[in-house]
């Protein structure tokens, strides 16, 4: 298969809608989109998303639903044939866990966390004005960026310096060999203006799951020598960049500077309501 065909409608067209409105797919047809010839290799990693999916303290049953069904034999008598009806956050926790080698993994893993991550961040996502698209995401940006800094300090990273230059890590590997700096004079940003502040969504988005994806990598391996980190941070903003690529989406560098930041927006928001 070939990725650059891929887009995001190779898992919605799978998508079913259940007689609640709620969205789930099955199993069988996720198997072949994500290259696995054999059921046995697709259920260890359904399997290893199960046990991720019980250690972070959500209901296995509710996101994996057991719909397996019975099926004639050609020479008589009748076999159980497994299936799953999968929650977006179950594919998610699949596409985390399955196999890095392939390249449809990254499309699923892009598409299966940001969509999680913008479910999480509000139902109605899709209905918001871009103004509040930046400024939901921007919230959860400094949610995930707490935990970053958290499991940066884990790895080592304890001192105001080092941990600049694990941030710079990150930003080069997505941008393209940009530091933060670099950035701030493409925006046209001033040292004290946060260039996170002056993003549009669709930048905003790639960034979270830079930092999300880190935050996990660091943790789950137990990366714990900063040098080890700020390699992590980079290729994970590099995976991201290439998977952006593959997808034919702009560079966050060539992404157009909003005027207005995200803090204008949230004053001039609160002015508002107080008129």
């Amino acid at each position: 298969m070939n990725l650059v065909k891929y887009d995001e409608n190779l898992f919605e067209n799978i998508k079913h809608i259940n007689e609640f409105g709620q969205e789930f797919w099955y199993a069988r047809e996720l198997q072949p989109l994500l290259e696995y010839a054999q059921w046995r290799r697709f259920a260890e990693a359904i399997e290893r998303a199960k046990t991720a999916c019980k250690n972070s303290g959500h209901d296995v049953n509710e996101h994996f639903a057991d719909v397996g069904k019975s099926s004639e034999m050609p020479n008589g008598g009748t076999r159980i044939i497994e299936d799953f009806m999968l929650s977006r956050y179950a594919c998610y926790l699949i596409v985390m866990n399955g196999d890095p080698r392939k390249e449809v993994i990254a499309l699923g893993q892009t598409y299966f966390a940001v969509k999680t991550r913008q479910q999480e961040l509000i139902d109605d996502y899709e209905r918001l004005t871009e103004e509040q698209k930046r400024i939901a995401i921007r919230n959860e940006m400094k949610r995930h960026n707490t935990a970053l800094a958290d499991a940066a300090h884990n790895a080592g990273i304890d001192k105001p310096l080092d941990y600049a230059i694990f941030q710079n890590c990150g930003y080069m590997g997505l941008y393209g060999g940009l530091k933060a700096q670099d950035i701030r004079e493409r925006k046209g940003l001033s040292k004290n203006q946060n260039i996170l502040d002056y993003m549009g969504s669709t930048e905003l988005a790639a960034n979270l799951f830079r930092a999300t994806q880190t935050e996990e990598k660091l943790r789950r391996e137990h990366i714990q020598v900063k040098e080890e980190a700020n390699k992590t941070h980079f290729e994970v903003g590099k995976k991201v960049r290439q998977t952006i690529s593959e997808l034919g989406g702009t560079m966050p560098e060539d992404l157009p500077t909003p005027e207005k930041s995200v803090k204008q927006i949230e004053k001039e928001h609160e002015n508002k309501k107080i008129e």
